[in-house]
């Protein structure tokens, strides 16, 4: 049985430098998406966020194993979509104030119908709190500046700068939600070490 890591396979998007700014082309994914608000590190929604698209992403990872009989995948990591309402007042102080989307992307295995079916497996054995906000849909990012940020999520706003930097040096204008992709469990890996990539879209 083949076993694919999108992670390697999209190398280029997630997988991305830590010393240079990378501009890349993001496709349209399909993701399962939760919205909520408030600062992720207190918000009681986002650990439910995070619970209900962690059970219904595995339930869906083991129906594909066993529809397909030749596929398997790993879990594709958290990301997240971050905003307020005048992205003006986006800040690294002021979290509090923020949106987010909770997401996890899903290869083209997953079909609708496995959604549906992976929700009401997930609500029959543990049904979390959230799990009635999932959703499945398409996004497509677009063109996009990225870097990899390695270290703690609070020491992000160097990178960030950075990031912002480049695409204005090269005369884009910054659009959209600020994006991460977390790459690390910050259960089992020490601050310094996570893996955090940062990407914000651009015109």
């Amino acid at each position: 049985m083949v076993k694919i890591d999108f992670k390697k396979e999209l190398k280029h998007l997630y997988r991305p430098s830590a010393k240079e700014v990378a501009l890349v082309d993001v496709p349209e994914m399909n993701f399962l998406m939760i919205d909520g608000r408030g600062d992720p590190n207190t918000s009681q929604e986002y650990q439910e966020a995070l619970e209900a698209l962690y059970a219904v992403s595995y339930a869906l990872k083991f129906m594909v194993k066993k529809s397909e009989a030749t596929v398997d995948y790993v879990v594709m990591p958290l990301e997240g979509l971050w905003w307020t309402e005048d992205m003006t007042e986006f800040s690294m102080d002021d979290k509090d104030i923020w949106k987010w989307t909770a997401m996890i992307m899903q290869p083209e295995y997953v079909t609708r119908a496995f959604v549906d079916e992976a929700l009401r497996e997930v609500e029959e054995k543990k049904n979390p709190p959230a799990l009635s906000k999932t959703r499945f849909e398409s996004y497509h990012e677009g063109l996009a500046v990225q870097i990899m940020h390695i270290g703690p999520y609070s020491e992000e706003a160097p990178t960030i700068e950075k990031l912002h930097a480049f695409a204005r040096e090269r005369g884009y204008q910054l659009r959209g939600k600020h994006h991460e992709i977390y790459l690390s469990d910050p259960r089992r890996t020490a601050p310094d070490r996570l893996k955090t990539v940062i990407r914000q879209p651009v015109a």
